[in-house]
């Protein structure tokens, strides 16, 4: 049996996130929409994570009361697909002025902080134009943190979303690919994107949660580990020896976001440059 109630819920958040929605103004103070509490929203997720995002804390960052943010916002979760349209359509490139996203909550029409990482008329080769993309993508999970830590589920089709899959697609449109082979190349890099940077925030966590740097664990671990391995594991030591010695400590995060991408690369060269079926 349909639910028409989720059904009006997904047509009300669709209409936010496109602008579509003309709201009555009745009971609505002065200078708050959607696009001001969803501001709130990021600044207060940035500072602590998701656990961290109420509609109280968002009201308390707003300096109004939590039931005035119900006149422009469902509930959190709806709130939470705004946030999300938001930072995404940070990293959009330059997608032409006809699909410009700028009707949404927070879309003020002006180019985002990774603006420049692609442009329509790109004519760098398709691995940079690629290798970009990853490096984009990453640099939006570093500021927003907390997108890593939201299930993976089925996208927020809002605009900021739409104009990044449509800006990115043109990394890898024009090389003979299918449409659906170019939808899968470009998941799989963002997918690598958003899992390596995941790893590489948490890493990047462990001093600061351990009290202790990698080097000085290492260091502390070492001499324990040489007297009881001996040669009965001469491979693991062998190479754990060799990596943690050029890494100065048992893991090198930054090396490895950058192996794994490079290997990612050569991967969809082969694969472009290769027989099909």
């Amino acid at each position: 049996m349909g639910d028409p109630g989720g059904e009006r819920d997904r047509a009300r958040t669709l209409d936010l996130l496109w602008g579509t929605r003309v709201p009555s103004g009745l009971g609505r103070k002065p200078g708050l929409g959607p696009e001001q509490i969803v501001s709130a929203g990021v600044a207060v997720a940035d500072d602590g994570g998701l656990d961290s995002l109420s509609m109280r804390r968002v009201a308390e960052r707003l300096g109004v009361g939590a039931m005035s943010l119900y006149r422009h916002v469902r509930d959190k979760s709806e709130l939470l697909d705004l946030m999300v349209d938001r930072v995404l359509g940070e990293v959009r490139y330059d997608v032409g002025p006809s699909v410009t996203p700028d009707d949404g909550p927070g879309h003020d029409g002006g180019a985002g902080p990774d603006a420049d990482a692609g442009a329509a008329a790109d004519t760098a080769p398709w691995r940079s134009r690629l290798d970009r993309v990853a490096r984009a993508n990453r640099a939006l999970y570093e500021r927003h943190p907390w997108l890593l830590s939201r299930p993976e589920g089925r996208p927020t089709l809002g605009p900021g979303v739409v104009a990044k899959y449509d800006a990115e697609l043109r990394a890898v449109d024009g090389l003979g690919l299918g449409d659906v082979e170019m939808d899968l190349v470009l998941t799989l890099v963002l997918g690598y994107a958003r899992d390596a940077t995941a790893s590489l925030v948490a890493w990047r966590s462990v001093p600061e949660s351990s009290g202790q740097a990698d080097d000085q664990w290492w260091a502390e671990h070492e001499p324990h580990m040489t007297r009881v391995l001996g040669d009965r594991y001469a491979l693991a030591v062998r190479v754990g020896s060799a990596a943690t010695s050029r890494y100065g400590g048992v893991h090198d995060a930054e090396r490895a976001w950058e192996f794994g991408l490079s290997r990612i690369l050569d991967g969809i060269e082969s694969f472009v440059v290769g027989p099909r079926r």
